[in-house]
C-alpha cells in the first residue's frame, strides 16, 4: 500500500510540474503578443476613432434638424404708444365732450332748461363711453413683453457646398485607411520584435545545452588527465591547463544561463506573461530542431563520456534551405504599410487642396422650419403660443477675400508636393532595404553551409585528437585546442541557423508580408 501511495505521489508531482510549465512556440508567442500588446490596442482604438469620424462625415450629405427654445425676462416692456398718447386715449371722451360743449354753448342757451339738462347728461354719458373705449384701446395695444417665450425647429439641407463635403468625406475615408495601415505597421513591428526575441531565446537555449555538453567534456578530460598525472604520464602543468579550461567552461555556461534568463524575461514581457514565470518558460521550436546527424553517433560512442553531447538538440541545417523558394524579389514591397500610409498622406493633402478651393465656390443650402412665440403678433398681441412655417434657399457667393483662398490653395499644393517627394524617397529606401535583405538571406545560407562543413571537420579533428591522446602521441594542449575548435564550430552553426531565420524575417518585413500566410 505504501509503495502504491508513493507511486501516486510521484505521478501527481510530475503532472503538477508539467502543468506549471509554460510551453511556447513561435505562433503562440505571436498570438499572445498581438493580443496583449498595448500599442496594438492603441492602434485598434485609433482605427475605430477614424471609422467614427468617417461615419460623421457621411452625415454632412443628409438634412439636419435642430430645435431651439428660449425664454427671456426683461425689466421693461415694449410700448407701441407714448405716455402722452396713452393719456390722450384715456381722456378721449372728456376731451370730445368739452369740445362739443364749447361748440354748442351758444345754441344750448336757446333751448329750454330741461333740454339743456338732458344735453349735458347725454354729453357726460358719451364722454364716459369714449373714455372707456380709449382705455380699452390702450390696454389692447399693451405688448407685455417682459416675459418672452420663443421656439423653433430648423431643417437645413446642403445642396451645393463647392465640393467641400465631398472632399471632407474623401479625407475621412483616407484617414480610416491610414489608421488601418498604421495598425498593420504596428502589428508587423510587434511580430518582428517577437521573432527577434524568440529566436534569441532559441539560440541561447541551444548554446546552453552546448555549454553543458562542453563542460561535461572538459570535466571528463580533466579527470583523465588527473589520472594520467598520478600515473606519471602527464605533467602537473597539463592538469592545471585543463583545470583552467574547466573554469572557462563553467564561466561560459553561467554567462549563457544568465543571458537566457534575461531573454526569457523579455519574451514574457512582450507576450504579456508575468516576468516571474520566465523560469517556467519552455520555448519549443517546431521548425529548426533536429536530432544529431547519424554520422556523429560513432564519434559520440568513441568519446565515452561525450555521449551527452549527442543528447543536445541543435538547429537543423536543412530547414532554411527548404524555404529557398519562399521569397522572390518583386514589387511586393508596395505592400509595406509604411508606404501605404505615406500614400494616404499624399491623397489626404490633395483632398485638403480641394477643400481649400471650395472657399471660392458658391454655396447653396435649403432651409425650412417652424417657429412659435409667446406673445405673438399674428392676431394682435396675444398671450399665447402661435407660429408659422417657413421655407427658403440660402445662397452664399464669395466676392472678394484679398486672395486668401488662392494663397491657401498654393500652400496646400506645396505640402502635397513635399508629401509626394517623401513618398518617392521612402520607396527608394525600401527598394534598397529589400535588396539588402535578399542579399543577407543568401549570405546567411552560405555561412550556414560553411558552418556545417566546419562541424564535420571539427568532429573529425576532435575524434583524431582524443584517439591520439589515448595512444600517447598527442599532448593535452592539442586535445584542448580541438575541443575549443569543436565548441566554436557548434556555436557558429547555431548562430548561422538563427541568422538564416532572422534574415528571412527581415526580408518578410521589408516586403511587408511578415505574419501573412504567404
Amino acid at each position: 500500500m505504501k509503495r502504491l501511495l508513493a507511486v501516486l505521489s510521484f505521478v501527481i508531482c510530475q503532472l503538477s510540474f508539467s502543468v506549471a510549465q509554460t510551453l511556447l512556440t513561435l505562433d503562440s508567442c505571436r498570438a499572445m503578443a498581438l493580443r496583449n500588446n498595448k500599442q496594438m490596442r492603441v492602434a485598434e482604438v485609433r482605427r475605430n476613432v477614424a471609422a467614427d469620424v468617417r461615419r460623421s462625415a457621411r452625415t454632412k450629405y443628409l438634412p439636419h434638424v435642430s430645435a431651439l427654445g428660449a425664454y427671456e425676462h426683461t425689466s421693461r416692456e415694449i410700448s407701441l404708444l407714448s405716455d402722452a398718447q396713452k393719456s390722450a386715449l384715456g381722456s378721449l371722451g372728456t376731451t370730445v365732450a368739452i369740445g362739443l360743449q364749447g361748440s354748442l354753448a351758444t345754441y344750448a342757451q336757446m333751448l329750454p332748461a330741461a333740454m339743456q339738462q338732458q344735453l349735458g347728461t347725454d354729453l357726460g354719458q358719451a364722454a364716459t363711453a369714449l373714455n372707456g373705449a380709449g382705455e380699452h384701446l390702450v390696454d389692447a395695444l399693451r405688448t407685455d413683453t417682459r416675459n418672452l417665450w420663443a421656439g423653433s425647429i430648423l431643417l437645413t439641407q446642403p445642396l451645393y457646398m463647392g465640393g467641400a463635403i465631398v472632399a471632407a468625406n474623401r479625407m475621412a475615408d483616407l484617414s480610416e485607411e491610414m489608421a488601418a495601415n498604421a495598425e498593420e505597421a504596428q502589428r508587423q513591428a510587434t511580430l518582428y520584435r517577437v521573432d527577434q526575441t524568440y529566436w534569441q531565446v532559441v539560440s541561447l537555449e541551444h548554446k546552453q545545452r552546448l555549454a553543458e555538453s562542453y563542460l561535461q567534456l572538459v570535466k571528463k578530460f580533466d579527470a583523465d588527465v588527473t589520472k594520467m598525472v598520478g600515473e606519471g604520464v602527464a605533467t602537473r602543468s597539463d592538469a592545471l591547463s585543463v583545470s583552467v579550461k574547466v573554469n572557462e567552461a563553467e564561466m561560459a555556461l553561467t554567462k549563457v544561463t544568465d543571458g537566457l534568463t534575461l531573454s526569457k524575461m523579455l519574451l514574457c514581457q512582450i507576450c504579456g506573461l508575468p516576468v516571474s514565470e520566465s523560469e517556467k518558460l519552455i520555448v519549443k521550436s517546431e521548425e529548426g530542431l533536429a536530432r544529431r546527424p547519424e554520422g556523429e553517433s560513432q564519434f559520440a560512442s568513441a568519446q565515452g563520456g561525450e555521449a551527452s553531447i549527442a543528447a543536445a538538440n541543435r538547429l537543423s541545417p536543412s530547414s532554411a534551405a527548404a524555404d529557398s523558394s519562399f521569397f522572390t524579389l518583386h514589387s511586393s514591397f508596395e505592400n509595406r504599410p509604411e508606404l501605404r500610409m505615406l500614400q494616404n498622406t499624399v491623397d489626404i493633402s490633395r483632398q485638403a487642396t480641394n477643400l481649400m478651393k471650395a472657399g471660392n465656390q458658391p454655396q447653396v443650402m435649403l432651409t425650412g422650419g417652424y417657429a412659435v412665440s409667446n406673445p405673438n403678433t399674428f392676431n394682435g398681441f396675444e398671450r399665447k403660443f402661435s407660429g408659422f412655417w417657413n421655407v427658403g434657399v440660402l445662397v452664399r457667393v464669395p466676392v472678394w477675400n484679398w486672395g486668401d483662398v488662392r494663397y491657401k490653395v498654393r500652400a496646400s499644393k506645396g505640402l502635397t508636393a513635399i508629401r509626394q517627394l517623401e513618398l518617392d524617397e521612402t520607396r527608394e529606401k525600401i527598394e534598397l532595404q529589400v535588396s539588402q535583405s535578399s542579399f543577407r538571406v543568401d549570405e546567411a545560407r552560405k555561412r550556414l553551409a560553411l558552418a556545417q562543413a566546419s562541424i564535420a571537420r571539427a568532429d573529425e579533428n576532435l575524434h583524431t585528437a582524443n584517439v591520439g591522446f589515448k595512444e600517447g602521441v598527442i599532448t593535452p594542449t592539442t586535445v584542448m585546442e580541438a575541443q575549443t575548435a569543436w565548441l566554436q564550430a557548434q556555436s557558429e552553426r547555431v548562430d548561422a541557423e538563427i541568422e538564416v531565420r532572422m534574415a528571412h524575417t527581415d526580408l518578410k518585413k521589408s516586403l511587408g508580408t511578415l505574419g501573412n500566410n504567404q
